[in-house]
Formats: structure tokens, sequence, C-alpha cells
């Protein structure tokens, strides 16, 4: 809706990210069990992320025409686009531990009743294309029901990672920056699905 509308401002009071195999769709249904919802099609919850929360970037390059005729560009050529997702997880486990480092698995090590495993960190990268998925969740005082917004990559990888500060006065991080990938023939890099009445004048 055009105008002021105060009603349309989201603040993400509270949100999870998911990982799933690659080309993984975001799911629409929205139940009263949120987590069901994602981990029914094969997502499964990175857990806690430090309080900066999640950091969405959509940078798109565009390269002038320049003309001799004008001082100004005539024309704006996209030569290239990044979207982006930074995030830094506060869990060490299965599951996150690959997912920072760029794949593999965690392994027994030794006897399984002796709780010692072991992931192995390889001599060269390659390519660990995932799904991730985000959900974050407004509540406002007075409405009856919470805002949810959910938005996924279908296909990205762990381009960046940061520095892991192993410190006495503050938790270890898995800093990462997660990029989508193209699937090509004109398909969505990435999906919003949202529970959000405000855009029911677009229908």
């Amino acid at each position: 809706m055009a105008g002021t509308n105060s009603s349309e401002i989201r603040v993400a009071g509270s949100g999870r990210l998911f990982v799933a195999a690659a080309g993984t769709a975001v799911p629409a249904a929205f139940t009263a069990d949120s987590t069901a919802d994602w981990t029914g099609g094969g997502w499964k919850d990175l857990g806690f992320t430090s309080a900066d929360g999640v950091t969405f970037a959509k940078k798109d390059k565009l390269e002038p025409v320049d003309s001799w005729q004008a001082v100004s560009p005539v024309h704006f050529v996209y030569s290239d686009r990044d979207l982006t997702l930074k995030f830094a997880l506060l869990q060490f486990n299965e599951d996150t531990l690959p997912f920072f480092m760029g794949g593999g698995e965690v392994k027994t090590e030794g006897v399984p009743a002796s709780d010692v495993y072991r992931y192995d960190i390889g001599d060269r990268a390659y390519p660990d294309v995932r799904a991730l998925g985000l959900e974050f969740t407004d509540v406002k005082a007075g409405t009856p029901t919470a805002v949810k917004y959910r938005f996924a990559i279908p296909y990205g990888q762990v381009t960046a990672s940061d520095d892991i500060k192993l410190a006495r006065k503050s938790a270890a991080q898995l800093g990462i920056t997660f990029t989508a990938m193209s699937r090509g023939d004109g398909q969505a890099l990435a999906s919003f699905v949202m529970k959000d009445n405000t855009y029911s004048a677009a229908v």
C-alpha cells in the first residue's frame, strides 16, 4: 500500500537458519509448528546465531555505455549480481562444522562409546552446493497473529569464512558468507514466502 503505514514496518525480532540439500524448496505451509514446516521438507536447523542476526546483501554491478555525444552514460549493462547472506553460528556440531569448512562429514573415531569424533579438512577445496533457508518473526503489540517471513536460496555455497577466535571471554563463532548461484533458464535466484496480509492488495 502506498503512503505511510506503520503496520508495514518489519523488525526481525527472532529468527532461524536452515540448511538442506541443493534444490530444496522453501516451505510454503505456515502451521502452528514452524520447526516442523522446515524439518519435514528435509531442512536442518543450524541453531543459535550471534545477536547480530543475518545481513542480507544484493549487489548489482552495472557497466556504463559512454558515447562521444554525451558526457553522461547513455545506457547501462548489467554485468554482475551478488546475493549473499552473512551470519555467525554459535553451535559446533555435525551440521555446522562441515557447513562452515566446505563439506565433508564428522566421523566416529575409535570405539563409539568413547564419544570421540573426527573431522578432516581436505587439502583442496571442492564445491559444496547447498540450499539455505531463513525465517524471521515480527510480533507487534495489538496484532492477533505474528508476521513471518521466509527466504531461501535453493542453490549456493559458502564463499567466505571468518576467522574463528578462541578466547576466554567470548563464545567461538563460525562466521559465514553464503552466496546464491544461478540455476539458469530464468529460474529464481532466491525466493521470499511471507505470511503477511499487508500484501493482500497486490493479489
